[in-house]
């Protein structure tokens, strides 16, 4: 293990993935480093022509250690919206932000490592499955997660509902409850990725969030550098979705499992619906909720695909790292840990060993904090449920207080929805869409107004539903 340019690098890892080479200076032409300008890569890719691996190198290297100025990196990373980028360059991208800084290191953990990314939606809460379903099966978890912002919920977030638990471990103690639970769950450090700290905050602000080379990049440096072995990624579609349009949502999965492959971490990407919030629960404390109970096997029909897509991607980990030949196999040793409890043991293990309450696994009612002021979100009319503005939902949510709509915004644990009713469901005038819970009168009669204009009812049940999952990318 040795340090280079502020990163820990594991140098027989490098070699494995033939990744040595990343730290040439020389851009190919016999020019140095040093002789290298921002402006003229700049210049270089707004007019569309592709980047060497060094150029790319040359200003990550720049946007880590502060020596590109923001507006130049902003400019760049337009120029990369505009025009894209070769398989190529989108490799060095990902490579040269993932070793910008630590790369975590443990390979003696005699366990494979693996991790699922989510592009995030409503009621999207798989993780707090995933990660104990995956360690109970014999998986080491070192799970880097996010917080919520905008229509969409954080894991992070999510797990601060409980009391005491933390999610700003030091690497240390990171590693030591990877140790004691097979699973840890943690925010991005300063050491992990620097350069897509920086580069994530200009996207957010200049209009470019949306760029797919820049997605892959964001998302495959922070998991590469966790030192996994394999990664298996859920891409949203639909309404409450970042890619709303399923070729989209297919091109982004497609790059990411190609940048995760090259880059020497198994990679497979399932595209899953996201027209409708996932399972009942959106908001923090009642999205735990349902988590716990499920990993109770308290399954209530509404939750149910929570719990089918938490096992069909733990179940694909799993796969990925050859603990079983077979997708059916890796399947039923899920199964197995689901049923038996372990995963559920396994969640509470970790909820103690990162400070959280361990009751909350017996009497989550008691211990998370929720609100018994409800307000309910009704029909207005009969007919059939026939289509959901699911991002209008989260974004009730989050105005209401149970997310943020700014970054600096506190985030109201209690304040949640828990819906009734699925695409396809009848109703009749009156009848409950659900209800929204939240302590401010005010905010939550118009977290209820808004929920309830976003569901659209006809008059005949459509013809098709969705279908959970949409498609596998190998």
């Amino acid at each position: 293990m040795v340090f280079i340019g502020g990163g820990t690098i594991n140098i027989s890892l490098l070699r494995e993935r033939n990744l040595a080479e990343t730290f040439v200076t020389s851009n190919g032409s016999g020019r140095q480093d040093n002789e290298l300008r921002p402006q003229d890569i700049i210049r270089k890719k707004r007019d569309g022509a592709e980047l060497s691996r060094e150029e790319i190198e040359f200003f990550v290297r720049g946007v880590t250690s502060g020596e590109v100025a923001d507006y130049q990196s902003t400019a760049l990373l337009m120029a990369i919206f505009l025009n894209g980028m070769t398989d190529a360059e989108q490799s060095a991208l990902t490579n040269s932000m993932l070793h910008s800084g630590d790369i975590l290191d443990f390979s003696d953990i005699p366990k494979p490592k693996a991790d699922k990314h989510s592009t995030g939606g409503v009621g999207d809460k798989t993780s707090l499955l995933i990660a104990p379903l995956a360690a109970a099966a014999g998986i080491c978890v070192p799970m880097i997660s996010g917080r919520g912002l905008g229509h969409t919920g954080g894991t992070l977030d999510k797990l601060e509902s409980i009391p005491g638990y933390r999610v700003n471990l030091s690497l240390k103690e990171f590693r030591a409850v990877l140790d004691r639970c097979g699973f840890a769950m943690n925010g991005q450090t300063a050491e992990i990725a620097p350069a897509d700290r920086k580069l994530y905050a200009l996207r957010d602000s200049t209009a470019t969030v949306e760029a797919i080379p820049l997605i892959v990049a964001s998302i495959i440096s922070k998991k590469g550098a966790a030192g996994l072995d394999a990664m298996v990624i859920d891409v949203k579609t639909g309404s409450g979705a970042f890619m709303r349009e399923h070729d989209r949502a297919r091109e982004l999965a497609r790059a990411l499992v190609k940048t995760g492959n090259a880059l020497g971490v198994r990679s497979q990407a399932l595209i899953t619906d996201m027209n409708q919030p996932l399972g009942q629960a959106v908001g923090n404390s009642v999205e735990v909720l349902e988590c716990i109970e499920l990993l109770r096997g308290e399954i209530k029909e509404g939750a149910r695909p929570v719990l089918d897509l938490s096992i069909e991607l733990a179940a694909r980990m799993v796969m990925l790292v050859e603990l079983e030949p077979a997708i059916d196999a890796a399947r039923d040793r899920i199964k197995r840990v689901y049923e038996s409890g372990a995963a559920l043991e396994c969640f509470r293990a970790n909820v103690e060993a990162q400070g959280g309450d361990p009751r909350v696994c017996d009497e989550p009612a008691k211990i998370l904090p929720l609100t018994e002021n409800s307000f309910k979100v009704e029909s207005p009319r009969p007919g059939f449920v026939i289509k959901v503005d699911t991002e209008e939902i989260g974004n009730a949510i989050a105005e209401a207080g149970g997310g943020r709509v700014r970054i600096e915004d506190q985030i109201d644990p209690s304040v949640g929805f828990i819906a009734n009713v699925k695409i396809g469901d009848p109703v009749q005038p009156g009848d409950p869409f659900g209800t929204v819970f939240s302590a401010d009168v005010e905010r939550g009669q118009r977290a209820a107004k808004r929920i309830s204009a976003a569901y659209d009812i006809g008059n005949e049940r459509p013809a098709e539903l969705q279908s959970l999952i949409k498609e596998v990318i190998e």
